[in-house]
């Protein structure tokens, strides 16, 4: 990354303390600085970078204008937040982004005070904020509190919750809704920025009160006068609303017209109650293929900064996404009645190519992750055969739709879990460490993993021909280099398979961990086995493993608690079978961000942890007299 001496406004901002002492020309000065340093940023480490730039002036606006931290600034998502962290005392630190060690991808309260909200997950902002403004009003704090939310977040319904509840209970609370979309852009210019600076003025302001104290004691006049002002808005602003869920709402304004921005930020901070601050911006802003192509550079590796041209991945592996995506067309093309649905995450989880070739049976439904679940359901209900491409931390926003409107009418709805195990830079409120513990638990619920390419798209196709509901968990990322066979054959339901036979100790593995568990085989010259089903498991083969072997050792990439490997040790405790066993997985606690493989040998789940395990277990005193006396 550039020297920091080529930014000689931005390197005086140690806080945001510094920018309340710069006018406007300045902060417009800083806005030019700090979008050219957040692209060399990212070239160099990758991240999060299209929906950065688009939030560079609202970011200066907010700590130009409020007192941070005191006043509570709390974002939405954060893929919008390296600007924050830069303003915020992180600058010299940002060449650590996403690295085992630096700093975190997204908004974390361990890592500064300006981090008022810990969030990886879409829509949760108004919420937390509005409990900050209820903690505040309760301590007798005259604090500010804001919430800046995405178009995107806005799909979720627990924002919507969330505004019903502030504007119930008169909540001293500043939304702020960022449009990237630029649906209503013809809308943004003179006159809107205009009313907004008006709108949300004292004089307006201190009439609008007024009169609702006269008139509210006049109902059929202050009806009158409430939707008189409503229509009036209406036909500038899509605000109505928001006015209806007891908001003042001011807007739309040019995210990127620094002066309408602080202008309106500081009326809005003399104001109280429930305010909502429609701002429409660009994302990618300020870098042409980020503007032209925001979605490619929503979440990019490294790049060249002054063309844009991303640099290759290495290696020729496919990934797992791509796996279930080509499966996804040819099994569509063979049977019409699969529908694919996505909560807002098409190209994450492979539905680009199904979406284009298959444009009447794909459901985005937004970032609404229980009414995909049970939109499917009702799919289902009707003959049709919906598949449900989703991460696995976003499927646990929706579990109680999977128990209730699937597992439990036994409906035929496959779910095509990405991002299973761990995920690497994101960090842990991305990392995939729980489903197999929160599914197993499910009735009727049929959940597999595979161990390679080849067997992903095998289970998929065996997911997809059960008469129930099914799950294929995989994670993030290439497999061992198995390439997907173009035929398609149901695997026998719950059945594992052996893949090398040893002695003393046998290996279960289940799914990813598979490719370790052989390495270390062979060196301990150990049994191997893919176990493939978590649910149904495979008894038969286990108490088999059981009579021949002296110590049984499974392997997931998945939390111990309550995850596969306690699978295995409740059916062996059903069948009276005591045979020495440990489970290998992840840990108890949330692990922090570094690169996968860094992860999984902090979890002891590489070669050399499952070798070290092994041996530790076998040199405990009970299994080396058992040892001795065999």
């Amino acid at each position: 990354m550039e020297n920091t001496t080529a930014y000689p406004l931005l390197e005086r901002i140690d806080d945001p303390a510094d920018l309340r002492e710069m006018d406007i020309a300045t902060l417009n000065q800083v806005a030019d600085e700090l979008r050219d340093f957040l692209i060399n940023l990212v070239s160099h480490t990758g991240g999060h970078l299209a929906a950065g730039l688009g939030t560079v002036e609202l970011t200066l606006a907010l700590h130009h204008v409020f007192q941070t931290p005191y006043d509570r600034l709390v974002w939405d998502v954060g893929h919008q937040t390296y600007p924050h962290k830069i303003l915020t005392g992180r600058r010299d630190q940002m060449g650590t982004l996403r690295q085992e060690g630096g700093l975190a991808g997204f908004p974390k309260r361990g890592e500064s005070d300006y981090d008022t909200f810990g969030v990886g997950h879409s829509s949760t902002s108004i919420s937390a904020a509005l409990g900050m403004a209820l903690g505040a009003r309760a301590n007798g704090e005259d604090r500010q509190v804001i919430a800046v939310i995405g178009d995107g977040a806005m799909t979720a319904g627990m924002a919507f919750e969330a505004l019903n509840h502030a504007g119930d209970v008169d909540a001293n609370l500043l939304v702020i809704l960022n449009d990237n979309d630029m649906s209503i852009s013809p809308n943004v210019g003179g006159l809107s920025n205009y009313l907004a600076r008006i709108l949300s003025g004292q004089l307006y302001s201190s009439m609008r009160a007024g009169s609702k104290k006269v008139l509210s004691k006049i109902p059929s006049m202050w009806e009158f006068a409430r939707r008189a002002e409503e229509h009036f808005k209406g036909m500038v602003v899509p605000g109505t609303l928001f006015e209806e869920l007891g908001f003042n709402y001011i807007g739309p304004v040019d995210g990127h017209d620094m002066e309408t921005l602080v202008r309106t930020l500081k009326n809005l901070q003399r104001l109280e109650g429930p305010r909502f601050l429609h701002v429409v911006t660009r994302k990618g802003k300020g870098f042409k293929p980020a503007e032209d192509n925001p979605c490619e550079y929503h979440g990019v590796g490294r790049f060249h900064p002054e063309s844009g041209k991303l640099e290759k991945k290495s290696g020729d592996g496919i990934s797992y996404t791509r796996v279930f995506s080509d499966w996804l067309c040819d099994m569509a093309a063979q049977d019409e009645r699969l529908v694919g649905i996505t909560p807002a995450m098409r190209e994450g989880s492979g539905l680009v190519h199904f979406s284009e070739q298959f444009p009447e049976r794909y459901y985005d439904v937004g970032i609404a992750e229980q009414h995909a679940v049970t939109l499917a359901a009702g799919l289902a209900c009707e003959g049709l055969h919906p598949v449900v491409a989703i991460y696995s931390t976003f499927l646990q926003r929706a579990y109680d739709q999977l128990i209730h409107d699937v597992a439990l009418q036994n409906l035929p709805v496959l779910f095509a879990i990405d991002r299973a195990g761990v995920v690497g830079p994101d960090g842990p409120t991305h990392a995939g460490s729980f489903d197999l513990s929160f599914m197993r638990c499910i009735p009727n619920l049929v959940i597999m993993a595979p161990a390679n390419e080849d067997e992903c798209r095998q289970m998929l196709y065996t997911g997809y021909l059960h008469d129930g509901p099914a799950a294929v968990r995989y994670p993030r990322g290439t497999g061992p280099g198995v390439k997907p066979q173009t035929h398609m054959q149901a695997l026998p339901l719950g059945r594992g398979e052996i893949l090398r036979r040893g002695h003393g100790v046998a290996l279960l593995a289940f799914g990813s961990p598979v490719s370790e568990a052989l390495a270390a085989g062979e060196a301990l010259d150990a049994t191997v086995v893919n176990m493939r089903f978590i649910k149904p498991l495979d008894e038969t083969l286990l108490l088999e493993l059981a009579a021949q072997h002296d110590l049984l050792i499974t392997l997931e990439d998945n939390v111990v608690a309550g995850g596969a490997g306690a699978a295995v040790a409740e059916a062996l405790a059903r069948q009276g079978c005591t045979i020495p066993l440990r489970n290998l997985g992840l840990p108890d606690r949330f692990q922090d961000h570094a690169s996968r493989e860094a992860l999984l040998r902090d979890a002891g789940l590489d070669r050399d942890g499952i070798i070290a395990a092994v041996q530790q277990t076998l040199a405990q005193p009970a299994l080396a007299r058992s040892a001795t006396l065999a």
